[in-house]
């Protein structure tokens, strides 16, 4: 791992400043993903710029209904929050099946998104940072999230399958495709471009997706009785 210099501003205003300044810089939150480049060689970045001293981990319900959760909150905190229990507990379902609970520890939310690993993608640009993600309440509505792994059951998913049912069906499918992509129903499936890889190949990922697809509805619907 190459030389760096760590700093630990004291105010968002800082650590934006300290982000701006640099073009190698790169904020650290939990580390998991980043420490582990760094070793690789494949990131080399002059300086880190750690967030660990912002007060952005709490996790709280809204007067508007909607979940706040902090950006530094760490993926554990919110697998055991009971107000996401209470309102959102598909999160808290997924977050289950998130990595292993050593990681989910450690990294956190914000940390998680703004690295974007593969099949994943996000629109920061060079010296943002994320503070804050807000979730809308679930209100009337019922949703799942399901994922298909090849190998242990905390592994990077196969295939991955968000639904929110209510007056406007959400599908969503991840992992089988180069980015998070929006369906209207499972007979869209066969009109996506499916990505092969060491977890199976395209049509391997796209019958998943058939059968894990209607899986989550149906969790859903049950979700709501």
């Amino acid at each position: 791992m190459t030389p760096f210099e760590l700093r630990q501003p004291g105010s968002l205003t800082e650590a934006l400043a300290l982000l701006g300044g640099d073009p190698s810089a790169r904020p650290l939150s939990g580390g998991t993903a980043l420490m582990l480049m760094m070793k690789a060689g494949v990131l080399r970045p002059s300086r880190l710029v750690s967030l660990g001293r912002l007060s952005l981990g709490k996790i709280e319900a809204g007067p508007d209904g909607a979940l706040h959760i902090g950006a530094m909150a760490t993926l554990r905190s919110l697998e055991k929050s009971a107000a996401v229990a209470r309102g959102w507990p598909a999160i808290t379902k997924a977050l289950r099946t998130l990595s292993n609970v050593r990681v989910r520890n450690v990294a956190t939310v914000g940390g998680a998104l703004a690295h974007a690993d593969p099949h994943m993608e996000n629109t920061l640009k060079a010296g943002e940072i994320i503070t804050q993600v807000e979730v809308p309440a679930l209100g009337k509505r019922s949703a799942a999230y399901l994922k298909c792994t090849t190998r242990s059951a905390d592994d990077w998913p196969a295939v991955g399958v968000a639904v929110s049912l209510g007056d406007e069906d959400r599908i969503f499918v991840s992992a089988a495709v180069d980015r998070p992509t929006r369906i209207s129903s499972s007979q869209e499936i066969e009109k996506l471009k499916i990505d092969g890889d060491l977890h199976g190949s395209a049509e391997y990922k796209r019958q998943l997706l058939r059968v894990f697809v209607n899986r989550a509805i149906n969790e859903a619907r049950n979700a709501g009785h």
